[in-house]
């Protein structure tokens, strides 16, 4: 979803703390899920491996547990079909969507606005762009979750370190994606997204209280 300019390296850090190793892994896995609709072999490997990552949380688990069980048993239980008539007929629809997925829509009431002006300005200093291959606009929740995924998670430590996930997280996710969660988890025909809704409400409170203690 994000690649970097030539001088950037976006190789991944293998060696990273157990929480570090958790927070990318979960960002990854959001990113995958705001996306598109989860294929049957993604639902599979969450029912599957679903208790790795919430034990990486360690002080953490306690809040995401019920989030993520929540999610892991609606894996095991539900079809990919289903995900992706529910995904279609919320993010996508005909005409307009019935959930909107980009920031710029909850910080302006647009899209296209100065946020994401702004967005694309930072990405480019640190580095990043969007794929040519990605269709959706840089404040795309699923493509701000890989972004954090790499500052996370990457080896340039110029641009991969705790001040600056700081940094992004508050002036371009923390402002409206609460707003986003809310509503996933209130919308009428939200099932499946509400899960992952409320899994990602919780998660990314956790992620600001630990920014506020920095």
């Amino acid at each position: 979803m994000i690649e970097n300019d030539p001088q950037t390296s976006l190789e991944l850090d293998t060696n990273l703390s157990p929480e570090d190793l958790a927070r990318a892994d979960l960002y990854g896995l959001l990113a995958l899920l705001f996306y598109e609709a989860p294929s049957t072999e993604l639902l599979e490997k969450i029912a599957q491996f679903g208790q790795d990552i919430e034990a990486g949380q360690q002080d953490e688990s306690s809040l995401l547990h019920g989030p993520w069980q929540d999610l892991v048993e609606l894996a095991k239980d539900s079809r990919a079909q289903d995900w992706q008539e529910e995904y279609e007929n919320a993010f996508i629809g005909v005409g307009k969507q019935e959930i909107f997925l980009y920031g710029s829509y909850y910080l302006t009431g647009f899209l296209n606005e100065k946020p994401l002006a702004a967005l694309r300005a930072d990405l480019q200093k640190l580095g990043l762009q969007a794929s040519s291959d990605i269709t959706e606009t840089e404040d795309h929740i699923a493509c701000l979750c890989e972004v954090m995924r790499y500052l996370i998670a990457g080896e340039d430590l110029g641009v991969c370190n705790l001040t600056q996930q700081k940094i992004f997280f508050d002036q371009h996710i923390r402002t409206w994606s609460g707003e986003l969660f809310e509503t996933l988890q209130s919308h009428p025909s939200s099932k499946f997204y509400r899960l992952v809704g409320a899994l990602a409400g919780t998660f990314f409170d956790i992620e600001g209280q630990s920014f506020d203690m920095l």
